[in-house]
Parts: structure tokens; C-alpha cells; sequence
């Protein structure tokens, strides 16, 4: 019976160092966005700083681990079989949530998620002893710790918009006092903002770092409880002047400064507070089976009958345990690169800078958009317009001219990179010293969306794809917190019912699908490497030009050649499975299609002067691309629907006079693919020749098929779907034709005026 639950034990321990790594994977975000997007020191000094603060935060955290041992559930209504069924049920289903998240890059809470995950798990346990007991439901609140559920849901709410507000409010004010050149204001005003912005950080390492560090006097904590104000005056003082020193004297960047100290005071807070999130579940299962094993030993008390009182006393982590979370936390810190995917995710809503945007918009946000245009517009007519100058002034940005420069330049300013860190921390302080409950990624996300919109990061090319960002990422929180409770409520009853099977199955379930996880994500970050392409502000010689569309010609005559003839075979066997696939495969090439016309302001913007010509070029080029995939998307998606509508399978003659074309469309796909691979484009003559002969074998088979309608066929669905593919057959022809000679006509000028 004691083997079972050690079983349980090693498998909760297993479970928390890949909650741990997953974890640490999504919570990066928290700490890491505003030093990484600002580009204020090496990104392996941010690894470095961020390092040590996880790593302190994390060996000197109290482990009081209140949260998962009595803040949700009343642990003396429960059996210490039951308990570990609660905390099996969590773990697996933490790991799960989170590495969800951590795969398609959005940040979410681990607050929330294993504070929901407990609330389900105990819920759940708690309606079936009901069920077989008395019976009455009601009496689930005597189980469950309501007021500390509808605290943390409060908070959520709360912490988002209080969070957005503030940022956005002391963004705009930073902006008015420093505007975007802020290099000289900062000689004379930075030692003011370093002074304020230094003091809030340590008053925030002190509260919320002393508060969690077991190895503190008590005296202390409550000396620095009981006397902030003055802490906070002194230090002010103290920061101020050593500030405008470093400033004057040692000509150190203040805002780097700021920004160092954040991004430590932010990792250490991390880890000695979250921590609970990855490993209190499994301490507090080891702390449970020693307070059953003592009572079993002195009693001989049996699993289903010791109710878990033990658990409401403050019991403390052995440092050892609370280490090795440390060294797990910083090798992840360094290795996750899902990390950096959630990570990425931020930076990208928040970036000062246009460029290609990751969500897509919807009616909320346009309808958001919308409605804050009207209102500016109002308030643009009440402002008097040499005010609204002055105002929109202090917003003017730097224009970057220069392509090196272009490319080497941050998604945000030093300024907004402070504003990030500083008010993040002064917001999680005071709710720590009011004990309300938030979560730290909600405040540093919303904060940083806060601090952008003032920044005027979100002007109107990008504003519905920010805001429609955001509101993915909200309703993320949301879906953890809902996902969460059903989740770990779900198995929960499986364990329950299904014992020790039930415990290795649902286990062997994570392993897979973490593995699965992770192949997957290693052979997506293959493939964009493999797909990458030039940037658009790398582009600025014709000799790139010429390289940068070659590949793109490849790739896509490539993906128009299988696809082709993926839709022609399928399409012969009546393949609705593989046709829908086809169907929605397509969607990608579009894509493709659309970043590159999406860029194409980007691209002109970047070239050399004597490279201005190649614009139109440029633009051709992706007309004649998009035609051809219109043509690919017109041929799949007809093809699909016949079959998708139960319409008659196409004659054998016509099956096989696809066949025969899609053989002669291969042949020509292949040489144009390793001309543009080989860039032997000496050969295009020689392929543009065969254009008419294959454009005669389309006709001769409308011919044919015309002649079938006068005698033989008898249904007019298989005649519009064949005419269809004939004639987006020979338009996919004439658009690739035309490529190929527009190409040949730029690379025989570009070799005039420029040695290939």
C-alpha cells in the first residue's frame, strides 16, 4: 500500500521539473520582454541578469506553499487518498495547459492556471464523497475556500485594466518630458526619473523579495513594513544623486541602468513567489504522505481514513529542493525556445515599428478601432491646434535612414523599456502590501500594451492587428482558467474510479503528447529556417533582388507542382479526405503570397538608388506569383467541392487527360525550379519555347471535351469542374510563361548594368 503512493510521489516530482521547464518557458515573458525588446545591453547579459535573479529568488523562497496546500480546499475535509488524487489530477493537467500555451506562443498566468486547476480537482472530489455520502450539495462550500476563488478572479479583472490604465497614463506623461530624443533631456531630468524609477525597484525587491525569503529575520521585514516611507525618501535622495553622478561624471546611460535592475528585480519576485506554481503541489503531496505515514506507523491508520488537518500548519522547503528548482529554472531560462516563441509574441504587439503583424483582425477590434478614431477625431476639434502641435511633437520619431541602422533598431525605446519595469513593479508592490491577489504576467503584459499605446505604436495600419493581439491573449487567460478547472476536474475523476491504471495511463498520455510537443515545434523551427528569406530591408542591390525572387519563384512553382498533382490523383479516386486537405493547404501558399505584398513598401523604401528600377520589376513579379496561386486555389478548391457535393466521378478519358497534363506540367515545374535553384538562367529561353506546344495540348483536350457534350457526356457538373481545370490550367501556363520572361528580361538588364 506505502509503495503505491511513493509511485505517486516519484511520478509528482517528475511531473513538477517538466512543469518547472514549462513554465519557466511561458513566464519568461514577464521578466525578459522590456530588456530584450529595448536592446539595452547583449541578450546573454539579459540572460545573465535574469539568471541570477531566478536563481536567488528561487533558493532563498520561503516554500510556505500556502496556496496548494489549504489556500483553495479545506484539507481536513479530505482523506490523504483523496488529496493525492487532487494533486496527481493538477500536476498532469498544469504541464498539459501550459505547454499548450507555450506552443503557440501566448503568455498566460501559472497563477491562475494551478490555482483553477486546484479549485477543479477539489471541486470534483468534493461532489463525488458528497454523492456517496449525504448527498446534499450545498455543503461544497464547506470543502472549498470560496472567498480565496472569488479574490483571485477579482483580481484578474481588476489587475488588466488597472494595469493598462497606468501604463498607458505614466507612458504618455514620460513621453510629453522626454519626447523621442530624449538623449540630451536625459542629462538634465534622468537623474529625477533614475532616482524615482531606482527607489520603486527596491522598494519592490525589498517587499516583495525580504517577504519571501525564509533566511531574513523577521525583524527586519517588519522594520522595512513599518518604515517604507522613510526607506522610500532616503533612497530617493540616495538614487537621485548617485544617479546625475553616474550621469555627469561616468557618462553611464541611466535608462540602462534602469532597465538591469528591473529585469533582476522582476526575476527574483518570479521566482521566489511563482515558484509555489511549479513545485507547491508536489511538496505538498510529500508533506501529506509524511504526515500519513507518521499517523500509520504510531496507528496504523489507513489512506481512505486520515483526514489531512496536518496540512493547515506552516511547514518549510528544505533549501536542497528549492535549489535544484533553481538550476532547472536558469538551464531552461537559456535553452526553452519556446521561451523566446512566447517572448517574441509581446515584443511584436508592442514593437514601435511597422512589419508583418501575427493575428489576424476581427469584428471586435475593428469595431474598438473604430469607435477610438471617432472619439480622437472629437477630441482633435475641442484641443486648440497649436496645443495638439506641441503635443504631437513630443511623438515625433527618428527617422532611421540608413539600412544598417534599420536593421539593428529596437522594437521600443529606453524610455518605454523603464516606464515597462518600473510601473510593473510599483503595481505588483502595492498589491502585495494590500494582499490582493494579482498575476505578475497580467501586469507586465498589460502594462507593456499600456505603455505602446500611448507610444503611438498602434497608428492606423496596425491598430486592428494589435488590439486584435491583445484580445487573443485576454481571452487566453480566460480559456486558462476555464480549461484549467475542467481539465484537472476531469482527471480527477478518472483517477478516482480508475486507480493506480488510471495514474499511469493519464501520465504516459502527458509524456506523449509533451514529446509530440516538442518534435513538432523542433520541425516548425526547421521549416521557417528552411523557408526563410531575405528581409525586406536586407533587399537593397539588384544582385539580391535577383537571388531573394529566385527563391521565392522556387518555393512557390515548387509548392504549385505537388499540389497539382496531389489535386489531379485525389481528385481520380474521389478523395474527399485528402481534397479537403488539399483545400486548406492552399491557405499557406496565399499566405506566402500576402506577406510578400505585404512588404512591398518595406522592400521599395530599402533599396540602393541605383536600384530603383527594380520596384516595378518587383511588383510584376508578385502579380504574376499571385495569379498562379489564384489558379493552384481555383483548381484544389473546385476539385473539392465536386467531390464535397456528391457529384459524379469524372469520366476515365478525362482522368487520364489530366494525368497526361499534370505529367507535362511536372516536367515543366521541375526545369524552371532547378533553373531558379542552379541560377542557370540561361535556360528560361529554352523553356518559354515549349509554351505554346503545351498550351496547343490544353486546347486539342477543350476541343475533345466539347466534342464529348455533342455525343457522349450527360452531366453538366462534371463538364463546368473539367472546363474549369482546363482553363486554369492554361491561365497557370500563361502566368508562369510570363514570369519567367518578365525575369528574363530583368536579369539580362540587371547583368548590363551590374556583373551577376
Amino acid at each position: 500500500m506505502e509503495d503505491v503512493y511513493i509511485v505517486m510521489l516519484v511520478a509528482l516530482f517528475a511531473l513538477a521539473i517538466t512543469d518547472l521547464v514549462v513554465g519557466v518557458s511561458n513566464d519568461a515573458v514577464n521578466f525578459l520582454n522590456s530588456a530584450i525588446g529595448s536592446k539595452a545591453v547583449p541578450l546573454r547579459t539579459i540572460l545573465i541578469v535574469a539568471s541570477i535573479g531566478v536563481a536567488v529568488g528561487a533558493v532563498f523562497s520561503s516554500g510556505l506553499m500556502e496556496v496548494a496546500r489549504e489556500g483553495i480546499f479545506v484539507p481536513g475535509k479530505f482523506y490523504f487518498e483523496e488529496i493525492m488524487i487532487i494533486f496527481m489530477a493538477v500536476m498532469i493537467s498544469d504541464i498539459l495547459l501550459l505547454d499548450f500555451f507555450n506552443s503557440i506562443g501566448l503568455p498566460t498566468s501559472t497563477t491562475v492556471s494551478i490555482v483553477f486547476e486546484l479549485l477543479g480537482a477539489a471541486v470534483c472530489v468534493s461532489l463525488i464523497k458528497i454523492y456517496y455520502s449525504t448527498g446534499d450539495y450545498g455543503t461544497i462550500y464547506e470543502y472549498i475556500n470560496t472567498a480565496k476563488a472569488t479574490q483571485i478572479i477579482i483580481g484578474i479583472l481588476l489587475s488588466v485594466g488597472i494595469a493598462f490604465t497606468v501604463g498607458a497614463v505614466i507612458q504618455y506623461l514620460s513621453r510629453l518630458v522626454f519626447s523621442f530624443q530624449y538623449e540630451k533631456k536625459i542629462k538634465y531630468i534622468g537623474a529625477v526619473f533614475g532616482g524615482v524609477s531606482l527607489t520603486a525597484l527596491l522598494y519592490f525587491i525589498l517587499l516583495k523579495g525580504l517577504k519571501s525569503i525564509a533566511i531574513v529575520p523577521v525583524e527586519i521585514t517588519e522594520y522595512v513594513n513599518d518604515n517604507s516611507l522613510f526607506i522610500v525618501g532616503v533612497s530617493f535622495l540616495a538614487f537621485t544623486l548617485l544617479s546625475q553622478l553616474a550621469i555627469n561624471v561616468f557618462k553611464i546611460n541611466i535608462l540602462k541602468v534602469i532597465i538591469v535592475v528591473g529585469t533582476f528585480a522582476l526575476a527574483l519576485a518570479f521566482a521566489g513567489n511563482d515558484l509555489v506554481n511549479f513545485i507547491g503541489v508536489p511538496i505538498a503531496a510529500w508533506q501529506s504522505f509524511e504526515i500519513w505515514q507518521s499517523a500509520y506507523q504510531a496507528t496504523g491508520v489507513l489512506p481512505n481514513e486520515l483526514l489531512m488537518d496536518g496540512l493547515n500548519e506552516e511547514v518549510g522547503t528544505p533549501v536542497y529542493l528549492l535549489l535544484m528548482a533553481g538550476i532547472i529554472m536558469v538551464i531552461t531560462l537559456w535553452f526553452s525556445k519556446k521561451a523566446m516563441k512566447v517572448t517574441d509574441t509581446e515584443i511584436n504587439l508592442s514593437r514601435q515599428s511597422d512589419g508583418a503583424e501575427r493575428f489576424n483582425p476581427n469584428f471586435l477590434s475593428r469595431g474598438l478601432v473604430r469607435y477610438f478614431l471617432v472619439l480622437g477625431n472629437a477630441v482633435e476639434h475641442i484641443i486648440p491646434t497649436s496645443f495638439a502641435n506641441r503635443l504631437s511633437a513630443k511623438f515625433q520619431k527618428k527617422e532611421i535612414t540608413s539600412q544598417s541602422k534599420m536593421k539593428e533598431a529596437p522594437s521600443f525605446d529606453l524610455v518605454r523599456a523603464s516606464v515597462n519595469l518600473v510601473v510593473a513593479s510599483i503595481l505588483i508592490s502595492i498589491a502585495t502590501n494590500l494582499k490582493l491577489p494579482l498575476s505578475t504576467t497580467y501586469v507586465t503584459f498589460m502594462v507593456a500594451m499600456g505603455t505602446s499605446l500611448s507610444d503611438r505604436a498602434w497608428d492606423r495600419d496596425s491598430a486592428v492587428y494589435r488590439v486584435a493581439g491583445v484580445m487573443n491573449v485576454i481571452g487566453g487567460w480566460f480559456v486558462t482558467a476555464f480549461v484549467a478547472f475542467f481539465g484537472a476536474a476531469l482527471f480527477a475523476a478518472i483517477i478516482y474510479f480508475g486507480g493506480i491504471i488510471a495514474i499511469a495511463i493519464l501520465v504516459l498520455l502527458a509524456v506523449v503528447l509533451i514529446v509530440r510537443s516538442a518534435v513538432l515545434h523542433s520541425r516548425q523551427l526547421k521549416e521557417e529556417k528552411k523557408l526563410k528569406r531575405y528581409k525586406r530591408s536586407d533587399i537593397v542591390t539588384i544582385n539580391e533582388i535577383t537571388v531573394e525572387t529566385s527563391e521565392n519563384i522556387s518555393r512557390v512553382i515548387g509548392g504549385i507542382n505537388k499540389m497539382y498533382t496531389k489535386t489531379v490523383d485525389n481528385l481520380g479516386y474521389h478523395d474527399l479526405n485528402k481534397l479537403k486537405k488539399n483545400s486548406k493547404a492552399i491557405e499557406k501558399l496565399e499566405e506566402d503570397i500576402d506577406e510578400l505584398k505585404g512588404n512591398i513598401f518595406y522592400f521599395i523604401k530599402s533599396l540602393d538608388d541605383d536600384s530603383v528600377e527594380a520596384s516595378k520589376f518587383y511588383i510584376l513579379f508578385l502579380d504574376h506569383l499571385q495569379d498562379m496561386v489564384q489558379s493552384i486555389g481555383f483548381i484544389t478548391r473546385n476539385s473539392y467541392n465536386h467531390v464535397h457535393n456528391n457529384h459524379k466521378n469524372l469520366k476515365f478519358n478525362q482522368v487520364r487527360e489530366l494525368k497526361g497534363i499534370d505529367e507535362k506540367m511536372q516536367e515543366l515545374f521541375d526545369d524552371i525550379q532547378l533553373i531558379f535553384d542552379t541560377h542557370k538562367f540561361g535556360n528560361i529561353e529554352k523553356v518559354i519555347a515549349e509554351k505554346q506546344q503545351l498550351l496547343d495540348h490544353v486546347s486539342d483536350l477543350i476541343e475533345k471535351q466539347i466534342t464529348r457534350i455533342r455525343t457522349s457526356e450527360t452531366s453538366p457538373k462534371n463538364t463546368k469542374l473539367y472546363f474549369g481545370l482546363l482553363l486554369e490550367t492554361k491561365d497557370l501556363i500563361s502566368s508562369t510563361m510570363s514570369l519567367l520572361q518578365l525575369f528574363q528580361e530583368f536579369n539580362q538588364e540587371a547583368k548590363q548594368s551590374i556583373p551577376y
